[in-house]
Order: structure tokens, then C-alpha cells, then sequence
């Protein structure tokens, strides 16, 4: 045990940082993955949510983004991120746990209700606490180290969820909705408690403030930087358009395909594990590549993830899925962490909390729209031929995606940035 705590001593500051941010993952990777993805729409379909209701609980976790720009102007004057985090991490975790409860306490008449509201009071704290996350990452890891950094987490952490992902699936299939969503939350609340408890081994480095003082100065300064602004907006109006068949991809496996858990939690764990490893070659690629660039790349695998869908016309439904999740995890990885790094990378380190919540902010609003039309799509089609909900409208928006993708996205993500780019982005990190 001494040895150990040598060991441990012997690390630099920012090196002991970056284990405690991996670690803390770890409970956060256990919750959001028993809590997301299939095992939310099954949750959902369990309580008797309809198509619409669970787009509407998809989209939620977006449109409350908006909150992130009141949070980015109050950190202004409450400075203290580590308290920030610990209150509204905590929130988050704990109310998202507490949707296990419902069916325990409440009548059957009010579970939906009930599991919309601790929804979102739970991903309205996760959004006040994401900014601040955000801005601790960028001041806690080293721009020089930050690719790679993200893309070894990354890959760890969603090794551990594809292990979650079929566990999970496993227990639902042989105890049944009933008693299988019962040990997913003891799990669950567990895993909770675990990481509000990591939470408080984080650091609190010095926080710089904006130079404005004022809430529309500060919110303007992201509007003036044209070329970020044309990139936000364009991939806010991409993360609609993917946001009206990706999320519900789980709903059409499980109630249209009649695919099983077990085949699911598969699936997703095969698209998890590609998603590990792109997030180790993104990484790399990061570190040659503006992020920008890259974003681009992963453009038309998204697209083609949903175009794929239409093979289900011709071909047996499992080849097309697996098909389907392979190109969903090496476009989602890419995307995801390449987002990630444009905002905390691309932005100057004092207007940061504003531009990440300006981005958070207009691709949660697109985000939210999507899945809410595309659930109200899939109940307006219910009169329709069955090969239109199946994969009529996941490969029609497939195919507007990949048409924008080498059109408009093109043009916005790869044109030239002359007044700061990747390598002249100033960054003033905690030291290694």
C-alpha cells in the first residue's frame, strides 16, 4: 500500500487529474449506459409510452441546453467549478436514477408523467453541469496531449459500457421486464452514489472570466466569430436531420422488427466496441488533422447508417443491422469527440463557457426537433405500407444527410480559417 501511494505521489498534478477524470467515468459509464439506448425505449415501452412520447423524452435531453447559457454567464460570478459540478452532476445522476422508483410508488395511470419530469429536471442539471465539465476538461487537459487523451477515455470507458450493454441485455431477457429493470436499477443507484462520491476528487483550478461583464455582450461574442458560427449552425441543422431516425433506431428493432434484448444489447455492443476503437484512431488522426476536417469525415458514415436501412427490402434484417451499427459506431465516436474537442478547442479560453453553451444550445434545439418529428413521423405512418416505418424513413433521411454532407457540409467544414486555426488556437492548460 505504501508503494502504491508513492507511486501515486510521484505523478505530477495534472497527470493525478486526468486518472481521477478517467476513473469518475467509469459509475457515469454504468448509469448512462443502463439508462440510455435500448433499455430506455424498453423502459419507456414497459411504463406504456407511445412512439411520440418516447421521441419526446429522446429530444429532452437537448432543448434543456438552452439552460447552458444562463450557467455560462452566473459562472461568471460564482467561480467555484469543482461545487458546480459536485451540485449539478450529482442532480443529474441521482434524479435519472430515481426513475426506477416510479413504478413502485406511483399508479400505473401517472408513470409516464412521472418519468418525463424527473427526465428532465435530471438533463436540466446535466446541462448546467456539462458547461462547467466542459471548461474544466479544456483547463485540466493539456492541448498537447488533448486528442489522444480523449481518445484513450473514450475507448476505455465504452469497453466498460459494451460489457454493461450486454449484461444488461442478458438480464432482461431471462428475468423479464418486471424483475430485469429491477436489478438494472440496483446497479444503477449504485453506480450513482459511486459517482457523485468521485466527484469530489476533482481539482478547482482558476477560472478566467470573460472580458464582457454584461449577459448580451457575452452573448454575442460567439455571433462575431463567423466561421464558428457557420460551422455551429451547420451541424446544429445536420444533428436534426439524424436526430429524426437514429434515436429511434431501438424503437423500430424492437417493436416493428420484433428483434429480441438479447440480439440488441449484441448489436450495440458491437456498435460500442467500434466506437472504442474510433475513438482511439480519431484521436490519432486528431492530432494531424484539424477538427473541423475530421468532423466532415465522419459525415457520410452517419448518412450511410441510416441510408442502410433500405437494404432491408432485399436483404435478411441482421446482416443490415450489423451493417448499420458499424457505420452508427465509427460515425458517432468520430463525431461526438471531434464536437467535443471544436468547442473546447476552437474557442478562446476566456469566452469559452459562452461558446460552448452557444453550441450546446442551437445543436440542442435541432436536436430536440428531430426526434420529436421523427416520432410523430413514425405515428403518421402507422396507416402506411409497414416497409415505411421499418426503413422507408430512415433511408429517406439518410439520404438528404449524405446529400448535405457533400454539399453544404463541405463547404462550411472545410473552407479555410484565416483568423485562427487549429495550431494558433492559444491555450493556457494546466501544465503536465
Amino acid at each position: 500500500m505504501q508503494a502504491k501511494t508513492r507511486s501515486w505521489n510521484r505523478f505530477t498534478p495534472t497527470r493525478k487529474h486526468l486518472w481521477i477524470a478517467t476513473l469518475e467515468g467509469a459509475p457515469a459509464t454504468v448509469v448512462q449506459t443502463l439508462l440510455n439506448g435500448p433499455f430506455l425505449t424498453g423502459y419507456l415501452l414497459y411504463l406504456g409510452a407511445t412512439s411520440a412520447q418516447i421521441g419526446l423524452v429522446l429530444a429532452m435531453t437537448t432543448i434543456v441546453n438552452a439552460g447552458q447559457i444562463l450557467m455560462a454567464f452566473f459562472m461568471q460570478r460564482w467561480k467555484n467549478r469543482k461545487l458546480q459540478i459536485l451540485i449539478f452532476g450529482g442532480l443529474h445522476r441521482i434524479l435519472w436514477a430515481a426513475t426506477g422508483l416510479i413504478p413502485l410508488l406511483l399508479d400505473r395511470d401517472l408513470w409516464i408523467p412521472a418519468y418525463i419530469a424527473l427526465y428532465t429536471s435530471a438533463f436540466l442539471s446535466n446541462a448546467f453541469g456539462g458547461v462547467v465539465w466542459s471548461t474544466l476538461m479544456a483547463d485540466m487537459v493539456p492541448s498537447s496531449v488533448r486528442a489522444r487523451y480523449f481518445g484513450i477515455r473514450n475507448m476505455m470507458l465504452n469497453a466498460l459500457g459494451a460489457l454493461c450493454l450486454f449484461a444488461g441485455g442478458q438480464i432482461l431477457d431471462k428475468l423479464g421486464n418486471e424483475a430485469g429493470f429491477e436489478v438494472l436499477y440496483l446497479v444503477i443507484g449504485t453506480a450513482a452514489v459511486l459517482n457523485v462520491i468521485a466527484y469530489l476528487f476533482y481539482p478547482n483550478p482558476p477560472f478566467e472570466p470573460s472580458a464582457e461583464s454584461g449577459l448580451l455582450p457575452m452573448l454575442t461574442r460567439p455571433m462575431k466569430d463567423t466561421s464558428y458560427i457557420r460551422a455551429t449552425a451547420f451541424l446544429s441543422f445536420w444533428l436534426f436531420l439524424q436526430g429524426i431516425a437514429v434515436p429511434l433506431f431501438s424503437y423500430v428493432m424492437l417493436k416493428l422488427l420484433q428483434v429480441s434484448y438479447e440480439t440488441i444489447s449484441v448489436l450495440t455492443v458491437l456498435q460500442t466496441a467500434v466506437m472504442m476503437i474510433s475513438f482511439y484512431v480519431w484521436g490519432n488522426l486528431n492530432a494531424r488533422w484539424s477538427n473541423r476536417r475530421l468532423l466532415f469525415w465522419t459525415l457520410p458514415l452517419l448518412s450511410l447508417s441510416c441510408l442502410l436501412w433500405g437494404m432491408l427490402a432485399w436483404l435478411p434484417a441482421l446482416p443490415v443491422l450489423i451493417a448499420v451499427h458499424i457505420l452508427l459506431g465509427a460515425g458517432t465516436g468520430g463525431f461526438n469527440q471531434l464536437a467535443f474537442n471544436f468547442i473546447i478547442g476552437d474557442t478562446p479560453r476566456g469566452e469559452r463557457p459562452m461558446f460552448i453553451a452557444m453550441y450546446n444550445t442551437l445543436t440542442g434545439l435541432a436536436a430536440f426537433l428531430g426526434p420529436l418529428l421523427g416520432g410523430m413521423l413514425y405515428e403518421k405512418a402507422e396507416g402506411l405500407p409497414l416497409w415505411v416505418q421499418q426503413y422507408g424513413i430512415a433511408a429517406g433521411t439518410g439520404t438528404v444527410m449524405l446529400v448535405l454532407a457533400l454539399t453544404l457540409g463541405r463547404r462550411v467544414l472545410l473552407e479555410r480559417q484565416s483568423r485562427r486555426t487549429k495550431t494558433e488556437t492559444p491555450d493556457k492548460s494546466m501544465p503536465v
